[in-house]
This record gives C-alpha cells, structure tokens and sequence, in this order.
C-alpha cells in the first residue's frame, strides 16, 4: 500500500502550469497523430448499438494504419468483436461493474465483469461507487476495485473516476490513489455520460498521482482521458500533458489510451 504525500496546489496553479507545459511551436507532426491513432480506444457505448454496428466498427478499427489499440462496447458484444478482431492484435475492451452508474451490487458487478471476460473481453472499464466515494466511504470503494480486479483475472482493468462528479482536485487525487492502491492497471477520466467529461486539469492530477506511485512503487500505470475529446488538438494537449508529467516512456497504447468515437477519422485526415 503506497502511502502518498499531501497535494500542494490549486485550481489555479493546474491553469498555469497547463498553460505553459503544452505550448505547442509549429504545427504537431505526422508521428505524433500517428501515435494518438494507434492509442485510441474506438467507443460506442449506446442502448442502440446492434451487430451491425459492431461489425462495422470492428473492421474499421482494423483498416486504419496503425491499428487503434482496443475497441470499447457493452459486454453483450464482447464475443462477436473478439471473434472479428483476433488475428488483428487490436485488443477488446468492455464496460462493465454497473457501467455508468456504478449503482448496483458488488455481487452483480462482479458477475458482469466475469461474464465479460469470459465472453472475450481483453480489458474492463469499470466505473467506481462515486455516491458511496462522496460519502467518504472509501475502504468501500477501494475494496469494490480490489475485488473486480480480481474478477478480471488476465483481462487488463481501467478504473473510471468519473471526474466530472468528483468535481475538486483533493477528490480526484485521493480517487485516483485508491484505484492505484486496489490494483487498477488504469485510471480513466469518465464514462462519456456526464458533463464535463475528460478536462485537463483533472488529468494532471491524476498524471502526478500516477508519478508519485511509480516513484514509489516502481510500477508503471495507464492513463485514459476519455469523453468529448473529438478533435486532433484535444488529443494533442492531453499527449503533450503526459508527456512534459511523465516523460515519453509512457506515450504508447500499453500505458495511455483515449477514449472516443469521433477522433480517429479526423486524425486520418490530417495523416
């Protein structure tokens, strides 16, 4: 159990230092589009999704060049996209655990994430309890991430702040340390469902968060800004971010993911 240090700064220093860390000169390069596309996780999370849809989806993940790293579906789809996408390399990914609430047992979260790896899932996004979290019932919450990454066995877990609720940075700091310390492979920003979704200032909380644990740790953890990013400059801060808190070592799809539906054929347009 990592004990972490007090966070030290405000609302108002995250503004600053994200002003001066991604200062863009000149125009991105071709590499840096190329590498946002090959760390998409390519999402449709809707009651109307169908076969059709995720079909369709599945094999045109599989035609960009590179290949996004996962597509993201509800669990009913995992079979079908992992039986399209195996000879691929491009990795399935599900929501599950009471996706986007988080508002149902531990018993039938669990049921859901071992149904969808076992249905072919390679990765869970999982969102946490966050009525149970603003209630301050954190051993709750942490032991719900504990025993759903448990429930993942090999499957990969990208846990889900859903910040927008969080809403204040001591919040989002101490929900990213307990998914950390439970043994998330990932945090995430957001379902997509809320507004607002992924938002910069949350994601360098979460980026020092994630340094301090591989300080202390040694262990390396992902990162997945995800909700309303839908244009290459969007991509282009958050990649900037991770890079001038993290170093490049973590820019590639085993260590930082964005969440969209959009992104990926505006990225094509501008490769």
């Amino acid at each position: 159990m990592i004990q972490f240090d007090a966070y030290n700064y405000t609302e108002s220093d995250l503004l600053n230092r994200i002003k001066q860390d991604t200062s863009i000169p000149g125009k991105a390069k071709t590499e840096d589009y190329k590498l946002i596309l090959s760390c998409l996780d390519l999402t449709t999370l809707e009651g109307s999704d169908n076969e059709e849809k995720i079909r369709s989806m599945c094999f045109k993940a599989t035609d960009f060049n590179p290949n996004v790293a996962a597509v993201c579906f509800y669990p009913p789809f995992a079979r079908l996209a992992k039986s399209i996408l195996r000879p691929s390399g491009v990795r399935v990914a599900a929501v599950a655990g009471g996706f986007p609430s988080g508002q149902t047992s531990i018993r039938i979260k669990l049921d859901e994430v071992k149904w969808a790896v076992q249905e072919g899932a390679d990765e869970i996004d999982m969102v946490i309890s966050r009525g149970k979290f603003l209630a301050g019932e954190y051993q709750v919450v942490s032991d719900e991430i504990a025993a759903i990454k448990e429930a993942c066995g090999k499957a990969h877990l990208k846990v889900i702040l859903e910040t927008g609720e969080l809403k204040t940075i001591a919040n989002i700091r101490k929900a990213s340390e307990l998914a950390l310390n439970a043994g998330g492979d990932f945090i995430k920003t957001s379902t997509g469902k809320i507004s607002p979704a992924a938002t910069p200032e949350a994601f360098v909380v979460m980026l020092d968060t994630l340094l301090e644990f591989y300080k202390k740790s040694g262990q390396k953890r992902g990162i997945k800004p995800a909700g309303g990013i839908s244009e290459p400059e969007q991509a282009m801060l958050y990649l900037n971010l991770l890079r001038t808190t993290l170093g490049n070592e973590w820019a590639n799809k085993d260590l930082f993911r964005i969440g969209a539906s959009r992104l990926a054929d505006k990225l094509v347009d501008r490769l």
